[in-house]
């Protein structure tokens, strides 16, 4: 293919993208399930082209960005709180997901070696930060649930790649040292926290210097690459370093980032992590045909492997059940009698903990990475490519449904120490009120600026009202910010006449637009969250 016939096919990805999310959105289905379905129905497309996937190239290009996004958004203080169990779910589930998938390939296919066993499972143990964002921003979980799953998910594929490493080593060479394999693992995980909490210090020390926006973003954007590909050359993890790296400036970017810098890097990342989530899953679709070319040796040996990979699928699921379950009820068993919850609900935690390990880009680059001279190579691809088709097809399609059965989302109310949002926005107005009856008045005691003064004391009055009767005052709430945003879009509308009628500069509808919209965010936040 030329490199123009490329581009144009990367063009027919992104329209299938778009139209592929549509159809998600009105079917309500996971956006990650349209996309492989699609995937997968282009891959059998007549004279559709190969797409051979460097995984290499796959695990530079794509999971730097998306797992500092990631970790921008998490929050810091409940990541800290629940460092615990969620190092008992990137490291805990993964060692034993991958010795229980390991046994059970190795029962299933005699004739592969205990090693290539284990890096089969150390391939299929963790779920995938974008499968797990994915799903989770369509659901409603408990903070805690949500913080360790997400958490999970950013930690988990460091535990993963060096158990393959290790194993892929031991297959190859025919040697195992479990000590020197714990220790690794350790500089590993150590250097890569310590190289991420060091290039983070330096990315916020010169941010606070940049005043340029455009030169914000743009180091914003190169930084995930930079800090993973340092930590990769260093020898530690790289996904460890940009995990920790994007924990220090999501932590700290509200005082080093200005309004400006940060509407519009939100709304850069956004695309950037939109579009690079949807390739990847459009990608795994369109790998089927990779996974089964002739080369591979997969396609002419599907029948007779068709039990074996379905075997692994399910050790891979289940394996996951019996850790969350296990651990739920060891917790529950050592708890206080006065903190010890329901054992209906410790189960539904658990049962939705399980359900929620969706596999996806890292499990298959790595799949594809497994050198031609490992024994059952093709298996190896199989069973990595039906257990991811199962677990987002399946489990990502039906995650709402069990949160729903098990009652999990009615355990997720607002926290008891925490301020409710309209408590918080009284909170604010209160402030602003204060300033502006300071600043308000000259020395002598004249009032400056009548009408602030007036508008922000009614500000704090309504704030404070409402943060005490949000059920009593939400249809006065509801109908207001109707006519606000109805006087906005009236606004609009005069604006946009002006300009066709050649009577306002290009220059000047811009800039009002731009305070419309502004105007327009405000109030429909305002308005949608209580």
């Amino acid at each position: 293919m030329s490199d123009v016939g490329r581009f144009e096919f990367i063009l027919v990805l992104v329209v299938a993208i778009v139209v592929l999310a549509l159809v998600a959105r009105l079917l309500r289905l996971p956006t990650s399930a349209a996309l492989i379905v699609g995937g997968i129905a282009l891959a059998l497309i007549p004279g559709m082209p190969d797409v051979d996937l460097d995984p290499e190239l796959v695990l530079v290009a794509f999971l730097p960005p998306l797992l500092l996004s990631g970790a921008y958004f998490t929050v810091w203080p409940a990541f800290r709180v629940n460092i615990g169990p969620i190092l008992q779910l990137a490291v805990g589930t993964v060692l034993f997901t991958t010795l229980i998938v390991g046994v059970a390939a190795h029962w299933l296919m005699p004739s592969m070696p205990w090693a290539a066993c284990f890096a089969l499972g150390a391939i299929v143990a963790p779920p995938d930060a974008v499968a797990a964002k994915s799903v989770l921003e369509r659901v409603h979980l408990p903070e805690k649930l949500s913080v360790m799953l997400e958490g999970e998910s950013l930690l988990n594929d460091a535990t993963s790649l060096v158990l393959y490493r290790f194993a892929v080593a031991a297959v190859l060479t025919g040697s195992f040292s479990l000590l020197h394999a714990t220790l690794a693992f350790g500089v590993l995980a150590v250097g890569g926290v310590v190289l991420g909490a060091a290039c983070g210090w330096i990315v916020l020390h010169i941010l606070r210097r940049i005043r340029d926006p455009m030169l914000v973003i743009s180091l914003t954007l190169l930084t995930p690459w930079i800090v993973y590909i340092t930590g990769e050359r260093a020898g530690v993890s790289g996904v460890m370093a940009t995990v920790t790296a994007g924990l220090m400036i999501g932590w700290h970017q509200h005082e080093i980032f200005g309004a400006d810098v940060r509407l519009r890097a939100t709304a850069v990342w956004s695309v950037l992590t939109f579009m690079l989530e949807s390739l990847i899953f459009i990608l795994i679709g369109l790998s089927l045909r990779g996974v089964l070319h002739p080369r591979h040796g997969a396609a002419g040996s599907l029948p007779h492997l068709a039990w074996p990979v379905a075997g692994v699928v399910l050790a891979t699921i289940v394996a996951r059940f019996v850790w969350m379950y296990g651990a739920t009820l060891l917790e529950w068993l050592l708890a206080p009698d006065t903190a010890r919850p329901a054992s209906a609900e410790a189960m539904g935690r658990a049962t939705v903990l399980g359900w929620a390990g969706m596999r996806g880009v890292v499990s298959l680059a790595v799949a594809l990475s497994v050198p031609a001279t490992v024994p059952g190579r093709d298996f190896i691809l199989l069973a990595t490519f039906a257990v991811i088709l199962v677990t987002v097809l399946g489990q990502g399609a039906t995650i709402g449904l069990v949160i729903r059965w098990t009652g999990v989302a009615r355990q997720a109310g607002p926290h008891a120490a925490h301020l409710t949002e309209p408590q918080a926005r009284a909170h604010l107005a209160d402030a602003q009120r204060q300033t502006v009856e300071r600043l308000a008045h000259a020395p002598d005691g004249a009032v400056l600026h009548p009408r602030l003064l007036e508008q922000y004391r009614y500000r704090a009055r309504v704030a404070a009202r409402f943060s005490n009767e949000v059920d009593t005052l939400r249809q006065d709430r509801d109908a207001h910010y109707a006519v606000l945003l109805a006087t906005i879009e009236a606004g609009r509308a005069e604006l946009l006449r002006l300009h066709r009628g050649g009577m306002i500069h290009d220059h000047v509808l811009r800039r009002l637009e731009n305070e419309l919209d502004l105007q327009q965010l405000a109030a429909e936040g305002a308005r949608g969250n209580d």
